[in-house]
């Protein structure tokens, strides 16, 4: 169990590296935006749109990460003060009936949204803008995927927790 919740955690650990760039990418952008607006009087919808998409997939895949890393928000009173063991017990229930099920309704839910977003190639949000809503819509099915992935790790970390074989 030990080494498919390591494999697992691969997955969201390269995408996090990954995702990560998109916050400098976002300020350079802003920056850029904001120089060619006011020192050059020029103006476009499709930089402007180009942060959105970047701010969107650094969220979106970034999640997975953040619940690797453990830097999730957290709002349990009784996580804080329990025992290991207790801990445990509150992730596993956490992620079998909270965020499992969650994910896995958000993605059968969206589903024809995204597939009908792609197949129709929809386009820019603004005249001028960046012709890739259905990358946008994509995101959704990608953020409820590597959250399950990192919820399986997780919940296999915790089971070796209750069995006293934690690394």
């Amino acid at each position: 169990m030990q080494r498919l919740a390591d494999l697992l955690d691969l997955v969201n650990h390269w995408t996090g590296m990954t995702v990560r760039w998109f916050a400098l990418l976002m300020v350079l952008i802003q920056f850029s935006i904001v120089l060619l607006r006011y020192v050059f009087g020029m103006s476009s919808i499709a930089l402007n749109e180009s942060v959105l998409y970047l701010h969107s997939g650094l969220f979106m895949l970034g999640a997975g990460y953040t619940l690797l890393v453990d830097k999730h928000v957290r709002v349990d009173i009784f996580h804080a003060k329990a025992t290991t063991q207790n801990k445990a017990r509150i992730d596993i229930f956490g992620h079998v009936f909270l965020l499992l099920p969650s994910m896995f309704v958000l993605l059968y839910w969206s589903w024809p949204s995204v597939i009908n977003a792609i197949m129709l190639r929809e386009g820019a949000i603004s005249v001028g803008g960046i012709p890739a809503v259905w990358l946008l819509k994509s995101l959704i099915p990608a953020f409820c995927i590597l959250l399950m992935i990192q919820s399986l790790s997780c919940l296999l970390r915790q089971i070796l927790v209750l069995r006293g074989r934690a690394i």
